[in-house]
């Protein structure tokens, strides 16, 4: 056998371009495709769409099981490599400060819209003709979950528990740790380090496995919620539906749009560019199922390896600028849907209660309505029991709120990276007009930004 010389071998630009994929096999396609089909299974056959409820339900346990170790492996390889600790410091500083400037905007926007469009006005319920045992079960973990006990979880009872607990912010917490223990050790660590990042180049392509699976999964949650609940319940609410998906687009074009124009990309080319993540959200519900995936991207997109561990799975709790707008407006809907009128230091109270709790609840599944109900349990002017009024449109409600979440940590993950002038903008513009190079095919530091 003839052994060619490594100077003679071809090379990556040599290789004659890849044929341009069939529309239908894009995952966006199939994704939105998935959810037409199962819009259409749950209307037309809601038994069969309540029955569909394990798919989806499989799809996201698949995801949630390699989340902790993309963001374990992503988190300790970027630390380690990047020796720097107090810029590790620094970019925690300015990534907090960010969540928490943004995640109050969106309280105030929420709280502004609520009073100007009244969603709820007219609508005059007796507070105690409403069944509050509905929402009894999600009153009770608001009480469950106090700011302390919240600070308290984020401290794994073992260092593997992390990994397996499924806790984002244990796993964050222990990746930190791990990353910075290597980084102190200097050399020695440098193999451990180099066999990271070859585990980690292996989870990612387990992700893009995973991600074939995302049209059925999305297919399955899609015919269960429709199944379910039916599209004709959103007719009764149309006015709060309506107002929070308004107010949510608005907060992304203007408030989001005006951010990334600071930073020098347009918001729509990023939105295009996350499309099969967004759409994957969409069909599913949850922030959650686009996270592996959205890590990988934010890095193909330019931003560094360690910002975009630290944003990203700490932005998933503590950046929630969806939830935060259906909060303060979902809590003066019912309010005004039960006559409580409320005068400016009480909403000003709601909104103070709202920034705490939205940080308590921080990770808890259906953290939306859990963090809603701990609000209204501590402003006794607003009825806990008005809840049962969004409960039927709360999954509907709750898609739009993980779009707008998951967009919100993308935003904040290439700010960030600019800010710390390390973003590399040619790897951005490439993502960003469809032609992002893979992960392993980036340069080990992104060239700063200016």
């Amino acid at each position: 056998m003839v052994r060619i010389p490594a100077d003679h071998a071809p090379r990556p630009s040599d290789a004659p371009p890849p044929r341009p994929r069939r529309w239908y096999a894009h995952l966006y396609v199939q994704v939105l495709l998935a959810i037409v089909a199962g819009v259409l299974v749950g209307h037309y056959a809601p038994g069969t769409g309540e029955a569909l409820k394990p798919v989806g339900d499989g799809f996201i346990k698949l995801v949630k099981m390699i989340i902790a170790p993309v963001i374990f492996l992503t988190i300790v390889t970027g630390i380690a490599g990047m020796r720097d600790l107090a810029a590790v410091g620094r970019v925690a500083a300015k990534a907090f400060a960010y969540f928490l400037f943004f995640s109050t905007l969106a309280l105030v926007v929420g709280l502004i819209v609520a009073n100007v469009v009244q969603p709820g006005a007219g609508l005059n319920i007796d507070p105690a003709t409403l069944d509050a045992g509905k929402v009894a079960d999600y009153t009770a973990k608001a009480h469950e979950t106090t700011l302390t006990g919240f600070l308290l979880g984020v401290i794994p009872d073992t260092f593997l528990s992390a990994i397996t607990g499924g806790n984002i912010l244990q796993t964050l917490f222990v990746a930190i740790l791990f990353g910075i223990g290597l980084a102190l050790i200097g050399d020695r660590g440098e193999r451990l380090v180099s066999a990271l990042e070859d585990v980690s180049l292996a989870m990612f392509k387990v992700v893009a496995i995973l991600m074939k699976a995302a049209p059925i999964g999305a297919f399955g949650a899609m015919a269960f919620t429709v199944g379910k609940y039916g599209v004709g319940t959103l007719a009764n609410l149309a006015m709060l539906v309506g107002t929070f998906y308004a107010t949510s687009a608005l907060f992304v074009v203007v408030v989001l749009g005006a951010v990334s124009a600071l930073a020098g990309f347009s918001i729509f080319r990023l939105i295009a560019y996350l499309k099969a993540e967004l759409l994957l959200v969409l069909g599913t519900s949850s922030s959650e199922s686009a996270l592996p995936s959205l890590i990988e991207k934010m890095e193909r997109a330019g931003c560094p390896k360690t910002i975009v561990g630290l944003v990203v799975p700490t932005g998933y709790s503590f950046n929630l600028d969806g939830t935060n707008i259906y909060m303060t407006l979902a809590a003066l809907f019912i309010a005004q849907a039960t006559g409580v009128d409320l005068t400016l230091g009480q909403q000003l109270l709601l909104l103070g209660v709202a920034m705490l709790s939205s940080k308590g609840a921080a990770g808890v599944t259906g953290a939306g309505f859990i963090t809603l109900a701990a609000t209204l349990s501590i402003v006794p002017s607003v009825p806990v029991a008005g809840m049962a009024l969004i409960l039927g449109v709360d999954r509907f409600m709750s898609e739009c709120r993980s779009l707008t979440n998951f967009i919100g940590n993308a935003v904040a993950t290439v700010v960030v990276s600019r800010w710390e002038g390390r973003l590399d903008r040619v790897a951005l513009e490439e993502a960003l007009s469809g032609r992002a190079r893979p992960v392993d095919q980036l340069p080990a530091t992104a060239v700063p930004a200016e």
